[in-house]
């Protein structure tokens, strides 16, 4: 699963990338220093796994990852080409989910593309270029299904469903500000659009602000402005999350009390992402290795059990599960089993975030 992080130039984009991911991507004081995107890995913070890992002492500790690519600024007129704009929005159409970052922070020292701070004004900027560029793409379908409708009636609803989606984004509204069931989703989802693409707002604040963000009317504009959208706010400091990613956890846990905060921006970031894209962690765990796996919420045990190997959906016969709070308040898998608390589960039982699981197979 691929995030892309964009926003304008010069909003903290590389540098909270750089932090995410530890990869050194470029990072200056002029528009465009990231042509080509940059892509990083980044563990899934799970603390889960670190009580599994005491209780283990296991060989391996895995936690699950998320990819982010660092998408170059965008500018106004992207969406005609300018600042490389095409190239740019084509890096956007290949990922699953947006972190936008939107600069909330004055700063004399570090430029502005339009002179001056205003977050909404730079939403807008960068909503308004992937709408234009869906406009283009959703046009072009809809003449395709007026034509194939002239031998075929029964296309008229999804006809209705691109009509009124393209009347949402004349009114400057993104796609994914409408509701859709199960049937118009599929159809949207054949489209390809920038703006049905999940958002989450990273709001770069100020050191100074993070511990009084209430005080930021920067801030609180982005946060009323992704409401009317359904999207998520996460408040950061990219400079202070550049600082802490140089830490190990025990100088990190000590900056962040001294800040007076529980968890920094960016794991804020990476959890609230995971879950954007309706991801869940199953856990592993045994001597050899503690590990979490990714698999899409709703996933039933079969499928789950094929993220390990396909051997294993193959000859599923079972999953013996047992929830992680029941195996902690047990102190061991042998005292969960004495009690009752580990199930045997079918094919059809949807795993759950957190069961501990072992797959019975045969193949």
């Amino acid at each position: 699963m691929k995030l892309g992080i964009v926003g304008l130039p010069n909003v903290g984009k590389s540098t909270l990338f750089n932090a995410l991911t530890n990869a050194g991507a470029q990072s200056a004081n002029y528009p465009f220093c990231t042509i080509e995107p940059n892509v990083g890995v980044v563990a899934v913070p799970d603390s889960r796994l670190d009580v599994l890992a005491k209780m283990y002492n296991p060989e391996l500790y895995t936690p699950a990852v998320i990819e982010f690519v660092d998408i170059a600024g965008l500018v106004k007129g992207a969406s005609r080409g300018e600042g490389l704009g095409n190239k740019f929005l084509s890096h956007i159409r290949e990922v699953d989910a947006i972190v936008h970052v939107v600069r909330c922070f004055e700063n004399n020292d570090i430029i502005h593309v339009d002179g001056s701070i205003d977050p909404l004004r730079d939403l807008e900027t960068i909503n308004l270029e992937l709408i234009f560029s869906d406009m283009e793409i959703l046009e072009r379908r809809i003449d395709n299904v007026k034509k194939a409708m002239k031998g075929d009636k029964t296309l008229a609803p999804k006809l209705e469903l691109y009509e009124r989606v393209m009347k949402t984004l004349e009114e400057g509204k993104s796609a994914r500000s409408l509701d859709y069931n199960e049937e118009e989703t599929a159809w949207i989802s054949e489209v390809a659009l920038l703006t049905i693409k999940p958002v989450i707002y990273a709001a770069n604040v100020s050191e100074s602000d993070l511990t009084s963000l209430s005080d930021n009317e920067y801030l609180q504009r982005v946060i009323e402005f992704a409401k009317s959208e359904k999207s998520e706010v996460i408040p950061v400091c990219a400079e202070i999350e550049a600082e802490i990613a140089e830490l190990d956890d025990e100088e990190k846990e000590m900056f962040l009390s001294d800040l007076g905060i529980e968890e920094s921006g960016l794991d804020k970031l990476i959890k609230a992402s995971y879950s954007l894209l309706g991801l869940i962690s199953y856990l592993t765990a045994g001597p050899k290795e503690v590990r979490a796996w990714t698999i899409t919420k709703g996933t039933k045990a079969p499928g789950a059990a094929g993220k390990i190997h396909s051997d294993f959906e193959r000859g599923f016969i079972r999953a013996e599960i047992v929830s992680f709070d029941d195996l902690v308040a047990c102190g061991s898998m042998n005292v969960a089993k004495e009690k009752g608390l580990v199930r045997s589960e079918g094919k059809e039982y949807v795993i759950n975030d957190g069961d501990i699981v072992l797959f019975r197979f045969n193949v």
